[in-house]
């Protein structure tokens, strides 16, 4: 799931023309096909049990390339957060103040995904205050469809 810098555009009014965006590969696909329904599912051996992210074909704990897509509750915690600046891409430059979250996941504490902590599913990036980032913080998804058709995890404060 590398992520791609879609072609800038003059063209588009909202805030997320330069954005990363993912690119599902096979292996990845199905996660972004059930975030699509609104939906967090984690890969898991069908076998052993074992949950697995990144997605991958093969079971690191048997070795087994039986799996199914288990839904998750989408609550978690925060687990680590940075503020990035100065700003990689130019897009992020609009978005001061903005947040990378790491989430560990409730049922399955091995497993963290990285997102952004926002005030609703389809607020800005940088809608919660950066005071208000906390390791621990109880968390649960939100799903944001962007302009390039892809959706994508975001997370909301449990207790905003």
């Amino acid at each position: 799931m590398t992520p791609r810098v879609p072609p800038a555009t003059d063209s588009r009014p909202d805030d997320a023309a330069g954005l990363l965006l993912p690119v599902p590969d096979e292996d990845g696909a199905p996660f972004w096909e059930y975030a699509a329904r609104g939906e967090l599912r984690i890969q898991a051996c069908d076998d052993c049990g074992a949950l697995r992210f990144p997605p991958r074909p093969c079971c690191p704990h048997c070795q087994s390339f039986a799996a199914r897509w288990q839904k998750m509750s989408g609550r978690g915690r925060i687990w680590s957060y940075v503020l990035p600046h100065p700003p990689l891409l130019p897009a992020y430059a609009a978005l001061p103040g903005y947040n990378a979250i790491v989430v560990e996941l409730a049922e399955a504490p091995r497993i963290r995904l990285v997102g952004n902590l926002v005030t609703a599913a389809d607020a800005p990036l940088n809608s919660v205050a950066p005071a208000r980032l906390r390791i621990g913080a109880p968390v649960k998804a939100a799903f944001h469809t962007l302009p390039e058709g892809v959706t994508v995890p975001r997370w909301l404060l449990e207790r905003p």
